[in-house]
């Protein structure tokens, strides 16, 4: 009986603790049931979100590109994110990855083959011909800023979905055209205070290009077993994109190829030379790169792309590149035009700039911040959101929180926004119809007037015109 007995103990033991874990394990099968009730979402593989900590690249980039655009009097081109499939097949062409591997396209539900944008040159021609610009004065001059569409593969600074910023001219076939656009995206990076140099080359005509493509052709062919897979196949499908392979294994065969300037005419080294001199003029720092060939089938003569100087930055990508394209419109149905065009990639720049800053210990500018104002109860609160908005028409730029209700958490938020002045509001001041202005340097305080609190904000920052 004993060893009966102390079996069935063992046993009984033995059964309990599965019993107990099967329970375990059923209570978090049920939470985790729970749990998928309330299901998360994460985004799709190469999309991203621009968050609010990064808006202080985004602005400056935005009224770089606006005051640029003003400036050099481009006018705002807004395209739907949707076009029939064909105009970019026909535009940018078959053969290249952008049409052959990233482009979204898919049929509609009413049958009608269209893509998601991938770049904005094809619309923008579109949108030329379609409201007959040829009728009005040439040049027409565009800019446009957006969302562009491509099956990439995902990593840093690149994405499925990304944003551009660009400029077209159309109706202009001189070099000068060519060296507008260069400066203005120079002069994009120039403002984010980011270093940077143009690399360019000409491709020359059709023609050119041709006969130029033939002697490439011939050279790569008695290199085809040390080329990549990749080039293998450009060789029968698009020669020209031989140059712009970045695979080690065909460094060596691209250095020793063929030079396409050799290969152009009169008429277009004139073009290219004048391109040049302009650039010798303006001072903007370039490297001839007779391997730049751009990866779509558009160009024609000048083509050229933007990298960061700082070589410690590790950003290898162009950030941004264009040329000029006289013979699209045509090949788009419109009439014989000469355009050029450069497009920026908006997410690269962010990142060369992060690197860059990182490297040299660097802060993006703060916005600056004129004045704060505080306020301490609800009438206050009322008449200060009134005051709030009575300032938004003036260049007197204020901060404030109406949610802090502490004097002090209020200043202290005044004092790390390095505010000059502090305008203050309690129940006396709504009562008086007054102001408090605190100098947040010397402590110093004024009662002001309630009407007159812009002229005297104006005034103490040396923003008021006593001219009369």
């Amino acid at each position: 009986m004993p060893k009966k007995e102390n079996k069935m103990k063992v046993k009984k033991t033995e059964v309990k603790k599965p019993v107990k874990a099967v329970k375990e394990k059923a209570g978090k099968e049920k939470d985790a049931s729970a749990e998928r009730g309330k299901r998360s979402y994460n985004l799709l593989r190469g999309m991203h979100d621009i968050l609010p900590k990064d808006e202080k690249y985004w602005r400056p980039m935005y009224d770089s590109a606006q005051g640029l655009a003003s400036h050099f009097q481009f006018g705002r081109l807004e395209t739907p994110v949707l076009e029939e499939q064909g105009l970019f097949v026909r535009a940018v062409g078959k053969g290249t990855d952008v049409v052959d591997k990233e482009m979204y396209a898919f049929e509609d539900k009413d049958g009608t083959k269209v893509a998601m944008r991938p770049e904005l040159t094809a619309a923008a021609v579109r949108a030329y011909i379609m409201h007959g610009m040829w009728n009005m004065p040439q040049p027409i001059k565009l800019w446009y800023w957006g969302s562009m569409f491509r099956h990439d593969r995902p990593q840093a600074g690149r994405y499925r979905q990304f944003h551009q910023v660009g400029f077209e001219i159309f109706g202009q076939a001189d070099s000068a055209a060519d060296a507008e656009l260069i400066l203005m995206s120079y002069d994009f990076f120039k403002d984010l205070g980011l270093p940077v140099e143009v690399k360019i080359n000409s491709i020359g005509t059709p023609t050119e290009r041709a006969n130029y493509r033939n002697e490439l052709v011939n050279y790569y062919r008695s290199k085809r077993s040390y080329l990549c897979e990749e080039c293998r196949n450009r060789l029968v499908k698009n020669p020209m994109r031989l140059l712009d392979c970045k695979e080690d294994r065909c460094q060596p065969v691209k250095e020793e190829a063929p030079q396409i300037i050799n290969w152009l005419g009169a008429d277009s080294k004139n073009h290219f030379m004048k391109v040049l001199e302009y650039l010798d003029e303006l001072g903007i720092p370039y490297q001839l790169d007779n391997t730049l060939v751009r990866g779509l089938n558009y160009y024609t003569h000048t083509v050229f792309e933007f990298y960061v100087t700082d070589t410690q930055t590790g950003q290898q990508s162009a950030l941004g590149g264009g040329g000029r394209y006289d013979l699209l419109v045509e090949e788009m149905g419109g009439r014989p035009t000469p355009a050029v065009g450069v497009a920026l990639g908006l997410e690269r720049t962010v990142l060369a700039l992060k690197q860059f800053n990182e490297k040299n210990n660097r802060e993006m500018p703060k916005l600056p911040t004129d004045a704060f104002i505080a306020q301490l109860g609800d009438e206050a609160r009322r008449v200060t959101m009134k005051l709030v908005d009575q300032l938004r028409n003036t260049d007197v730029k204020i901060a404030f929180n109406f949610f802090k209700t502490s004097l002090k958490n209020q200043l202290e938020l005044a004092d790390s926004l390095k505010a000059p002045f502090a305008v203050i509001i309690g129940q006396k001041e709504v009562q008086d119809g007054t102001v408090i202005i605190r100098d947040m340097e010397s402590g110093i305080q004024e009662i002001v007037d309630q009407k007159k609190l812009v002229t005297v904000l104006k005034r103490k920052l040396g923003k008021f015109d006593d001219k009369r």
